[in-house]
């Protein structure tokens, strides 16, 4: 079996103490370029061979190689979760820090990357593409939105939708999952103690993320400032610290872990996620009463509650409470 050619993928794979995923985001227009010259090459070649090099290898060999290879070069053990054909490719997912990341091979084992871009020819194949399935009518709709703890993004949804879920109450089955750490070290921590906050005070659970999320004092776990925000929002709320930090202890670990593998289970990476009664779904804004139209569409039988009027302001990104007047659906990933 050939080894993977090193100085032909070089410029795609982490070198010694960098960190694998954080590499491909610090220069994304390198990154690009690269994927862009690689689908290039996948399609010329491709359409007359149906590999790079027509020396086509098994997927488990391809696997197996690239595994080998990664672990020669990454800060962090790498192992196989699967490997599957994916038209010309193969579709290899492996685990690095306790997330899963899908890399597309080339069946020769030769050359890999981390994303694949679509090209739409036309306005029409996109529309069609970007529309999502409809989310199924039920008595008590599952509503769950998807985030990173310091996500810009995941931060506005959870201002939006809070309130919501506060007028609604039990007539929703809501939940925040937890999808892993994309900013740092400091955003599985933070994950961990909201999920022991969640898991000791149910009641002041969404009191706590949203000023968390609306608190402007620090905005990063690495910082200094976060054991003053910490102990303020505590106060505010009578959370004890001492319980808190006993289950991150005792307990961070596992309930984290399993919020990771519910997030790949479904297939969830990007922050903020909003699926409703098991639909990946969207909201024509990030306001309350946008979102409070999006989930009381979902109802069976609709409550009294959903005519309710709530605030069309669209939440800011990011820390704080301002606002924003752009409709968007970004994300981060």
């Amino acid at each position: 079996m050939e080894e993977v050619k090193k100085e032909e993928i070089k410029e795609n794979i982490p070198t010694k103490k960098f960190n694998f995923t954080e590499k491909m985001r610090e220069n994304p227009w390198t990154v690009s370029t690269f994927i862009l010259m690689f689908l290039v090459i996948i399609f010329i070649v491709t359409t007359f061979s149906g590999n790079l090099t027509g020396n086509v290898i098994s997927k488990d060999k391809a696997a197996t190689n690239l595994i080998t290879y990664l672990n020669t070069v990454a800060d962090s053990p790498i192992t196989l979760v699967d490997v599957k054909n994916s038209g010309d490719l193969y579709l290899v997912t492996i685990k690095y820090q306790e997330k899963d990341i899908p890399v597309y091979l080339t069946k020769d084992g030769n050359y890999y990357t981390l994303n694949l871009i679509p090209i739409l020819t036309n306005s029409s194949s996109s529309n069609a593409d970007t529309q999502t399935a409809e989310v199924p009518k039920t008595e008590k709709p599952s509503v769950e939105i998807y985030v990173f703890t310091y996500c810009p993004y995941g931060t506005q949804m959870e201002k939006a939708m809070i309130p919501v879920v506060k007028l609604l109450g039990d007539k929703i089955d809501f939940k925040i999952r937890q999808i892993g750490a994309m900013h740092g070290d400091f955003e599985k921590v933070e994950a961990q103690r909201q999920l022991c906050i969640e898991k000791n005070y149910p009641t002041k659970f969404l009191d706590y993320v949203l000023a968390f999320a609306e608190d402007t004092s620090c905005s990063s776990g690495a910082d200094t400032c976060l054991p003053a925000k910490l102990t303020s929002l505590y106060a505010k709320f009578g959370i004890d610290a001492s319980k808190i930090n006993a289950c991150m202890t005792s307990e961070g670990k596992t309930l984290y872990d399993a919020e990771i593998s519910n997030a790949n289970s479904n297939g969830v990476s990007g922050s903020p996620t909003l699926i409703i009664n098991g639909v990946v779904t969207s909201s024509s804004t990030r306001s309350p009463e946008a979102i409070k139209g999006t989930i009381c569409e979902a109802f069976t039988t609709v409550p009294t509650q959903c005519s309710q009027k709530l605030s069309t302001t669209q939440a800011s990104a990011g820390f704080g409470t301002g606002s924003s007047s752009s409709n968007t659906s970004a994300s981060c990933n």
